[in-house]
């Protein structure tokens, strides 16, 4: 392998989005040995850096990527002429990516704001009061937590998911050390495995489907896979649970008036989605922005119908506000970043050197196993925008080990991540550390299983 086509390998391993970038080759130009290239290349790494070292110095995710993105578009326009980019081609460009991004966008704002409305309306709230209440043991709440936690992923977010069970867990018994660092290991292997076989369930697996690569019922097929990499570590994490039982508690949360019809709504949209998609073949963020205009209408009514203040206070359009916009903007300078770098080449190389020489299916493992490094969003817009010649079971093979891999390190995932600070100096990097190679071997299980019924089927 020459140094010419290893330095993108090299990238694209440490740097997933460094060597990638809008729709296969869109306008990609052959300038990567330019100077102007190369230091795209480091604004892009040096922004990384900064991202993946948030926890230390606690600047949003968000900033440094939007900071770098803007800086390699402006070396791109400065040096237009020179790479004899037309005015017109570099508009295009923008504007398709900008499309790209708007779609991912407009998709998870509304999910986001049903997510928040849910939550205000006290559904999680109870959902976590009536598990402590029950009384059940510590190895029956990790079984519990982990299989609620595996099944609302793939409706929900699994970050959210987690954060819910998260809290589960402190209130039946935070002072129990050795419970709460194995049950929220638990919570973040299901979490992951959950998201990974429903559109829905990760922000990876919603760019797989919207990007065309599969159909929205394909993604199931990946259910058996995502089960065994969940359920093989979990057995064996099992007898590391303290036995006996947490004392009960008295507390109750009542849902507010509305909440059971806003789950149904919420449903209702997701199926909105799919039919815009499956039967219309329009953009599913068509059936979210139609479901969100549901939602509008029927937490006004809820707030002129209803006498009481904590209903009459209900405003969706606050509930839009508190959105995950660090996430959402995350996104924005993530795109046009990776864009812009594709815009210059970079793309071809990285796609020889990781699928050319390796061949699908090396690839497809070892980037999963990295994306317990790399936040996993970029890594699979990576491999989206470098659209390497995959059949359908490579590309549900990726989009499992992108989804599960995260869950090899604490911060390999959102869900992970958003669990450290639910269980502060409880759960930590070293504690979930300890268990990643039983998490290996249900990620290995995982790939065999799906492997496997590759034969059967």
């Amino acid at each position: 392998m020459s140094l010419r086509t290893l330095l993108p390998l090299l990238l694209l391993s440490v740097f997933p989005g460094v060597a990638l970038g809008s729709e296969a080759e869109h306008h990609a130009l052959a300038q990567t040995g330019d100077w102007r290239a190369i230091l795209c290349v480091v604004i892009f790494v040096v922004s990384y850096i900064v991202v993946m070292t948030e926890e230390f110095h606690y600047l949003n995710k968000s900033k440094p990527v939007i900071l770098a993105a803007g800086c390699i578009w402006l070396v791109i326009g400065s040096a237009a002429k020179d790479y004899g980019i037309s005015e017109e081609l570099l508009h295009e460009e923008v504007v398709y990516i900008l499309s790209e991004f708007a779609s991912l966008f407009l998709f998870l704002l509304v999910s986001m704001t049903y997510i928040n409305t849910l939550n205000e309306r006290n559904v999680f709230g109870f959902i976590r009061t009536s598990l402590v209440r029950l009384g059940l043991g510590y190895r029956t709440l990790f079984w519990v937590t982990g299989g609620i936690t595996f099944f609302f992923s793939a409706i929900a977010d699994n970050l959210v998911s987690a954060l819910l069970m998260g809290t589960v867990i402190m209130a039946v018994d935070k002072q129990n050390l050795r419970f709460v660092q194995v049950s929220c290991v638990n919570i973040v292997l299901s979490a992951n495995c959950g998201g990974a076989f429903s559109p829905f369930g990760d922000i990876t697996t919603l760019m797989v489907w919207q990007a065309g690569k599969m159909e929205f019922f394909e993604f199931f097929r990946l259910f058996l896979p995502s089960l065994a990499t969940y359920l093989l570590p979990a057995i064996i994490m099992t007898f590391a649970v303290p036995k006996g039982r947490p004392e009960t508690t008295d507390e109750r949360t009542e849902m507010k008036r509305g909440s059971m019809c806003i789950g149904f709504l919420f449903l209702c949209t997701i199926a909105l989605a799919v039919t815009f998609e499956q039967v219309f073949h329009l953009p599913p963020y068509l059936g979210m922005m139609t479901g969100l205009s549901l939602l509008m209408i029927f937490t006004y009514y809820v707030r002129m119908s209803s006498i009481k203040p904590m209903d009459q206070r209900l405003d969706i359009y606050g509930e839009v506000s508190r959105a995950q916009w660090d996430t959402l903007l995350f996104f924005f300078g993530i795109t046009f970043a990776v864009g812009g770098l594709s815009f210059l080449g970079y793309m071809a190389q990285a796609s020889s050197a990781m699928y050319g020489e390796l061949g699908a299916s090396k690839a497809n493992i070892i980037i999963g196993a990295l994306s317990a490094i790399v936040d996993n969003i970029p890594v699979m817009f990576a491999i989206l925008q470098m659209e390497p010649e995959m059949d359908h079971f490579q590309w549900l093979l990726v989009t499992l080990t992108v989804g599960v891999g995260g869950s090899l390190l604490s911060i390999g995932s959102a869900a992970g991540v958003g669990l450290m600070g639910v269980a502060r100096e409880k759960y930590t990097f070293f504690s979930h550390l300890k268990w990643s190679p039983v998490i290996a071997l249900g990620y290995a299980a995982g790939i065999g299983v799906h492997f496997l019924l590759r034969g059967v089927l």
